[in-house]
């Protein structure tokens, strides 16, 4: 265990039902509350009951945010979970299992470790969370007055029977877990965060949540799908607080629908699905693109094709976005890499909606969504809103032709005005028309305000010495924290990255960094889609691509893999 003292990574394995989430939770809680560097990320079967869940917790000197492939200590509450982790299992892998009922092989690495024994004492097997947590806590040598006071907090409305219990099976983990710490000589890193209330314990789907109350959401529609619902649940959560209409629709053909006339009549609408209930709100973005109306659209992605991987992660759905909806009209594609990036880009699409009237993705992933990691609260910023409505009057035009192609944007009972829309083409007064110089007229009017929202697009985030470098790493989404983490570990100023939270359009800015360079680009898709647009968008050749498909996160090991191979090249 000594090599691993700045950075070890426990990994959970169980059933479904087994409340790994309980434990896991728990432990965030009381490491963050020791101030230590917190990451944690889950993998999870769609099986209701059976299968193996899966959660690892890096504990961290340096602040991480990344998957690694490495276990150090296993604790397997089932022993299915040894058999579906076996090829992340070394031999420096400590095994908390219980020897009775285990199948695989018994190794000097395995430490027999009674769960059933340990809730028979308590008298309840629900107790086996809260022993395991225990177990982790005296292995680690953090207080057992911290750990039971916890417990206090969490079960003061469950009277003090439970309470007991619950202090019981804590201490009888606890006292197992110092035993084996000392045979051990496990070490835990030095907490090096900040012991204050500065410091938050958050997961992507909070921290997209407060971006879209920061950003003046006030209305959110959806039909639930893994794994965009997570938004629709804070939101709903938050609802009577900040004013916000929350619409569980029929299907997702209403769900945009809802968001549109929402939009209409004045709201900032967000709607929040995954690829499969995306794939038929297309009617809909084209809808949104000819009545010149803002609506944000958060796509949670998931493996496709159809159902694909229910509650696995990747990057599929970029095309999707990118050629969604009939006809020729603008729009604007964020991909958000940190919990910091995901609350700056709901505010940011919403922003933009706004200025420009078109509809503008949000793309994330489950990874990044159930990613649960200790930030500071001084770095989740909250944006100027910027709304670009003005007061009709009664000869109002609401598809007047400007010189920029942006119409003075009313809405219904806001001055004298009629707002007329019309998703047929039709006149500056939204009447239909059949005219052929109107269209023409209107396509060009649409189609102006691509080169002004090209200009305001976001730049990149540059991780190392860009101009030093000759080959140059590009990301996109939720693979900045594996990127960072492996360029900082290779150390080399001949590689340096870059970080892509707005993937569409691509601000001309960005085409004079990627000169003279070697560009490799790695994504959580099968034919490298961001690899391909910006190859359409900048005319650069994409030398390498790092691709990934299997419904995992990229680990820091494989991208360090696949990049000193390319450095050798």
């Amino acid at each position: 265990m000594h090599h691993y003292l700045h950075d070890i990574s426990m990994v959970f394995g169980g059933e479904a039902g087994q409340g790994l989430q309980t434990v896991t939770d728990t432990l965030l809680r009381i490491l963050k509350k020791s101030g230590y560097n917190v990451f944690s990320c889950m993998e999870y079967m769609s099986r209701i009951r059976g299968g193996c869940n899966t959660t690892e917790i890096r504990v961290t000197d340096k602040n991480r945010k990344a998957y690694l492939r490495r276990i150090d200590m296993l604790f397997a509450l089932s022993p299915l979970a040894v058999e579906h982790l076996q090829s992340r299992i070394s031999t420096e892998t400590l095994i908390f299992a219980e020897k009775e009922g285990f199948t695989g092989k018994w190794t000097e690495n395995c430490i027999d470790t009674p769960w059933t024994k340990f809730t028979d004492e308590t008298g309840m097997p629900v107790f086996a969370n809260t022993v395991a947590a225990g177990v982790v806590l005296g292995i680690t040598g953090i207080s057992l007055e911290l750990f039971t006071g916890y417990l206090r907090e969490q079960f003061a409305t469950k009277g003090d029977e439970i309470i007991s219990k619950n202090s019981t099976a804590a201490k009888l983990g606890y006292d197992f877990g110092c035993k084996i710490a000392a045979a051990e000589k496990i070490v835990l890193p030095s907490p090096t965060a900040i012991k204050s209330p500065e410091r938050a314990l958050m997961d992507g789907n909070a921290a997209l949540g407060i971006g879209a109350v920061a950003a003046g959401c006030n209305f959110i529609s959806s039909y639930p799908m893994s794994p965009g619902t997570g938004l629709l649940t804070f939101m709903a959560s938050r609802s009577k607080v900040y004013g916000i209409v929350v619409d569980q629709a029929e299907d997702e053909i209403a769900a945009i629908n809802s968001a549109i006339g929402a939009s209409y009549a004045g709201a900032r609408a967000v709607v929040t699905t995954s690829g499969g209930g995306f794939a038929l709100m297309q009617e809909g973005v084209s809808l949104a693109g000819i009545l010149e109306t803002p609506v944000v659209i958060h796509i949670g992605q998931r493996p496709g094709p159809a159902t694909g991987l229910p509650t696995r992660t990747e990057q599929g759905d970029l095309n999707l976005a990118l050629y969604a909806g009939q006809g020729d009209f603008a729009r604007a594609i964020l991909s958000p890499g940190t919990l910091e990036d995901l609350t700056e880009s709901i505010q940011n699409a919403s922003n933009l909606a706004d200025r420009f009237q078109i509809p503008v993705f949000v793309l994330t992933d489950q990874y990044l969504l159930d990613s649960i990691t200790t930030i500071d609260r001084a770095s989740i910023k909250q944006l100027p809103v910027k709304m670009s409505l003005i007061q009709t009057t009664d000869n109002y035009r609401r598809y007047a032709l400007t010189a920029d192609g942006l119409s003075p944007r009313g809405v219904p009972e806001y001055g004298e005005g009629l707002v007329r829309v019309d998703s047929d083409e039709h006149d500056e007064y939204g009447l239909i028309t059949e005219s052929s110089e109107v269209r023409r007229l209107m396509v060009e009017k649409r189609l102006k305000r691509k080169q002004p929202l090209r200009e305001a697009a976001l730049m990149p985030t540059i991780i190392g010495r860009i101009e030093e470098a000759d080959t140059l790493v590009i990301s996109w989404g939720s693979n900045r924290g594996v990127l960072e983490e492996a360029l900082d570990k290779i150390g080399s100023n001949k590689l340096a990255g870059i970080h892509f939270s707005q993937i569409f359009p691509i601000n001309p800015a960005v085409f004079s960094l990627l000169e003279n360079k070697l560009l490799v680009i790695m994504e959580n898709n099968a034919t490298g889609q961001f690899a391909d647009l910006l190859s359409l968008e900048t005319g650069r050749t994409i030398s390498h691509r790092i691709l990934k498909s299997t419904g995992e996160p990229f680990s820091v090991e494989e991208v360090l893999e696949a990049l000193t191979e390319i450095d050798h090249e």
